[in-house]
């Protein structure tokens, strides 16, 4: 009898995208925790934001653009 062909199986990202996605909701979470903490909003939405891109960009250059510039960017702004 053969097993039959799910539809998981092709829909599965490769391995490096995935650790690049879990390192960067890694440091989605801890920008989030920061600005919990502190009580400012700039880390809690970039923090969110590192954690929610991810699933919209597929491509490697605009994917560490995107998460460097959304890491760097609570550095900048000042509310």
């Amino acid at each position: 009898m053969e097993p039959v062909p799910c539809a998981l199986d092709a829909a599965m990202p490769p391995p490096g995208m995935l650790a690049r996605n879990l390192l960067l909701g890694a440091f989605g979470l801890l920008y989030f925790v920061y600005g919990k903490k502190n009580g400012s909003i700039v880390p809690l939405m970039g923090g969110v934001d590192l954690m929610v891109f991810p699933y919209f960009i597929s491509g490697l250059c605009p994917l560490i653009l995107v998460g460097l510039i959304l890491i760097l960017l609570p550095r900048f702004i000042q509310v």
